[in-house]
């Protein structure tokens, strides 16, 4: 049983129904979202939504080298990793701001 009155506790499941509303409505605003990131001075460049999905890599041709593979490989990755980083910190930024800053696991 809730302790207190009555009207708190139904105030206090409306604000959590508000706030799972709010959650879901924004957990499809991010998924919809396309961030970009880039290497190499621009080289490579990566886009990705907020389900971490890559949607696209666009190769500048002067980075294709074929006695240098290796350094494409190197561009791609960092690449990704930057649009991973720019995508995770928007999310968990949008995601602290709704909860005020409470972790729920799963969520994102």
């Amino acid at each position: 049983m809730f302790p207190g009155n009555p009207k708190q506790f139904q105030d206090l499941q409306k604000k959590m129904q508000k706030m799972q509303a709010d959650i879901v409505k924004q957990q499809e605003e991010l998924e919809a979202k396309i961030w970009s990131a880039s290497s190499g001075g621009g080289m490579v460049t990566v886009e990705m939504n907020g389900k971490y999905d890559i949607q696209s890599i666009k190769i500048n041709p002067e980075v294709v080298d074929p006695d240098d593979v290796e350094m494409l490989e190197d561009l791609i990755l960092a690449a990704i990793k930057d649009a991973f980083k720019k995508v995770s910190k928007e999310v968990e930024d949008d995601m602290s701001r709704l909860t005020g800053g409470i972790k729920i696991p799963g969520l994102f």
